[in-house]
């Protein structure tokens, strides 16, 4: 394959970030302070990359409409108070600064809300390396492609000259809708199996195999 991707999108949480299990762990809390029954691990993890309030409706769907700002409040109040324990999956730094140094545009889209992203930029160190950014409150939920819309636009890149990369089918389903090409991660939300349901044009069960991939591709 040619090496032809200027843009290259990256998922936040699952993807560079090995943030999954909190989530997961903040999302059963905050309905558990409400008296509700929590989700199970399976039906937390698979709203990981939506939009927090989306995210919550799927997980919670029977709940009245009135009291989803609440679960929001709850979950934020731990996952805010937490967030400083979780951290880049190793290698993640390291492929970010190799794709900077090929000269690479780089961008992120992500369910995180603007304050959440700006704290995991700060955390990681990695905030100058990206150009522009996307977060669920400023756009449209995953999978609706205004994310990659609004970046390709303010880089002036073209959809074929762009990437994403996401560990969850919403992150799929966004660079379907967007036009753009997209890969897997297996080793975040969603399993390989569901993932490949959406043709990614390769899934990755590591970081290595990424780094690998677009070493050689990108």
């Amino acid at each position: 394959m040619t090496q032809r991707y200027e843009l290259i999108v990256f998922d936040w949480d699952g993807t560079l970030m090995d943030s999954t299990g909190l989530i997961v762990q903040c999302v059963q809390q905050a309905a558990r302070d409400l008296g509700l029954i929590s989700p199970p691990d399976s039906a937390a993890r698979h709203i990981i990359g939506l939009g927090l309030g989306d995210a919550l409706r799927h997980a919670l769907p029977d709940l009245p409409e009135d009291r989803y700002e609440k679960v929001v409040d709850r979950y934020r109040h731990h996952y805010l108070s937490r967030d400083h324990e979780v951290n880049l999956f190793d290698g993640a730094a390291d492929l970010v600064k190799m794709l900077a140094e090929k000269g690479k545009l780089l961008g992120v889209a992500t369910g995180k809300s603007r304050r959440g992203l700006d704290r995991a930029l700060a955390h990681s160190g990695l905030g100058d390396y990206f150009g522009a950014t996307r977060c669920a409150d400023e756009c449209h939920s995953k999978p609706h492609p205004q994310m990659l819309e609004e970046l390709m636009a303010e880089f002036a890149v073209l959809p074929e000259q762009t990437l994403m990369i996401g560990d969850t089918t919403h992150d799929l389903l966004m660079a379907k809708n967007a036009g753009v090409a997209a890969l897997g991660v297996s080793y975040g939300a969603h399993p390989r199996a569901t993932l490949e349901e959406v043709t990614p044009l390769y899934c990755a069960d590591a970081m290595p195999e990424l780094v690998a991939w677009l070493a050689a591709n990108a």
